[in-house]
Formats: structure tokens, C-alpha cells, sequence
């Protein structure tokens, strides 16, 4: 590990009882900044009611750190929309958001464009499909942007476990996007979970950064950010364990063909010579290819979108 990894870890790689909330929140009222909490969600009906509820109660009624929260619904077909409603969020469906731009499926997509329908100083992401949710994953990750302003990003770190077995989840993380940082972005490999949904920002960095469309929205903001603010504006905080679905292996292999695809053109801007991963499945007949294509789109920093200016100016 670098030399200056290795600091870093020292000096920017913190724990939830860094900063106790009362710190968190006498800074927040010293900054004036305003918080953004965002929840991507397609299909999250079983969960995402109780994370709003949770983060509604224990940092909007009982502490105010957190200024509003904005679920984008991405098309669900079950009832996402109407249980994030009814525990208290703003629910906003992501074709409704700059319609001008036909929306693309995938997450970076809807993270892209919830910045034109959050107002908070500091925007904090947190995934729709989590269990067991505590708001520790908010106070934790948005408490060092508050009382330090030589911090622009913050991600969550924590445990995942895979059935049952402790730190077994993450395998995209472990089998692709840690190698490539690794080997690539030397720098990044202290982070413990680079494609974590969890984490804040300052809208300042945001609106200036490209959001891959995809699944490589995670890695490609990390190394995009390692560029524009320097590694010591980029930290982490341990926020315990994280509980969530689990994909099958077919799903994180497209989720990694996106990933590795975000790291090429970071490498090199080069040509994709084919933007497509092939899979199989066992049919009637044997084994039968699937092909999926893989992201190849991203959207430009929010900060040359003419409506963005234009709100920002209102």
C-alpha cells in the first residue's frame, strides 16, 4: 500500500464515534449548510417505507439534520411510491425530472438527476433496499462534511454479510472494481467499500462531476472526485453492518461489465470495441447465450445543464 494510503487511512478514515450528533448538528447550525437525504428505488416496497421512517423520526423530528427526503422512483411496478409517501418523503418519478432528456434505465441515471430536485448544500445517497436500517448510516457519513470543510465526499464503510457468513458480500467489489482500484488508482485502495450506495458529498463537487448511467456510477465518481478535489477531500466512516438483497450471479456479472467498462474509458477514453457481455442459462435445449448490452452513456455534469443554472439563479 502507498505511503500515502496509509496516512490517509490515518487521518481520513474515521468511526461513528468521531463524531457524536450533538458535534454533528452545533456544526450544522454554525454552517447553515442544508442536508438532501436521496433514495433511489425501483421495486423497494418492503424496505424502503422503514428507512424513511427511521431517518424521519431520529434526524428530522428528534434532531434536525436532515432538511428533506426526495425517493426517486425509477419505474416500480410494485408499490415503492406510495409506501415512501405515506412514511413521510417527497416521492419524485425520474421521467418527471428534465423531461426534455428521454430517461435511461439505471441508477446513476435517477442519482444524476435528483441534484434538479434537491436543494440541500450536502446531498447524502442511501439504497432503497436495506434491512435492519439505522440512521447512523445518514448522521455518520454527512457528520464530516458538516464540522470539516477540507472534506468534499464521504462513503460509508461497513460489513456485509452473505448468508449468514460475515464479510462475505461485496463480491463485485472484491472480484473487480478493488482490483482495478488497486491496480489502476492506487490511490482509492484504501477505500473498504468503493461501490457502497451510501454516501454525502457537497453539491459543489456533484454538479461538477459526470454520472455514469449505470451500475459504475459508484466507481466512476470516486475516481472522478480523486481528480478534481485530491484523495485528503475524500474520507469514510465505519457505520457498522449493512443487511440487503443480495443479486444472483448473472446480475453481478452485468453489474461488473459495467464497472470494468467505467474504468476503461477513465483509463483511456478509448473506443469500446463491444459494449456487450454474453451469459448463459440452461434451457430445454442446453445452454442458451443471453446478451446484455452494457452501459455506454453518461450524463455531463449537472453544472452544464441549462435548467440547473437556471434554478440555481431563481
Amino acid at each position: 500500500m502507498l505511503n500515502e494510503v496509509e496516512r490517509w487511512l490515518s487521518t481520513r478514515s474515521w468511526s461513528l464515534t468521531d463524531r457524536p450528533l450533538h458535534k454533528i448538528m452545533a456544526a450544522k447550525r454554525s454552517s447553515g449548510s442544508s442536508v438532501s437525504v436521496v433514495l433511489p428505488a425501483l421495486n423497494e416496497e418492503e424496505t424502503v417505507g422503514e428507512i424513511v421512517a427511521v431517518i424521519r423520526h431520529d434526524l428530522m423530528h428528534q434532531v434536525p439534520l436532515v432538511d428533506e427526503i426526495v425517493v426517486i422512483d425509477s419505474g416500480s411496478t410494485d408499490r415503492t411510491s406510495e409506501v415512501a409517501a405515506a412514511a413521510g418523503a417527497r416521492v419524485v418519478h425520474r421521467d418527471e425530472i428534465l423531461p426534455r432528456l428521454a430517461a435511461v434505465p439505471g441508477k446513476g441515471e435517477v442519482l444524476w438527476r435528483s441534484l434538479l430536485v434537491t436543494s440541500g448544500d450536502i446531498v447524502c445517497f442511501i439504497d432503497a433496499d436495506l434491512k435492519e436500517f439505522s440512521s447512523d448510516f445518514v448522521s455518520g457519513i454527512v457528520g464530516p462534511l458538516l464540522t470539516d470543510p477540507g472534506v468534499d465526499l464521504v462513503k460509508a464503510m461497513y460489513d456485509r454479510p452473505l448468508g449468514g457468513a460475515a464479510g462475505q458480500g461485496g463480491r463485485v467489489t472484491e472480484l473487480m472494481a478493488r482490483p482495478l482500484l488497486n491496480m489502476h488508482w492506487p490511490q482509492l485502495a484504501g477505500f473498504v467499500q468503493p461501490l457502497g450506495g451510501e454516501y454525502a458529498a457537497r453539491r459543489s463537487l456533484l454538479e461538477q462531476l459526470p454520472f455514469p448511467v449505470g451500475y459504475g456510477v459508484e466507481l466512476g465518481m470516486l475516481v472522478d472526485a480523486l481528480h478534481l478535489v485530491g484523495l485528503d477531500a475524500l474520507a469514510q466512516v465505519d457505520v457498522g453492518v449493512r443487511k440487503h438483497r443480495h443479486q444472483d450471479g448473472q446480475a453481478l456479472g452485468r453489474m461488473a461489465a459495467a464497472i470494468y467498462r467505467t474504468a476503461q474509458l477513465r483509463l483511456a477514453r478509448g473506443h469500446l470495441i463491444r459494449p456487450a457481455l454474453t451469459q448463459f442459462e440452461r434451457g430445454e435445449d442446453g445452454f442458451e447465450p443471453r446478451t446484455y448490452s452494457v452501459d455506454t452513456e453518461e450524463r455531463p455534469p449537472m453544472a452544464e445543464i441549462a435548467e440547473y443554472a437556471t434554478r440555481k439563479a431563481a
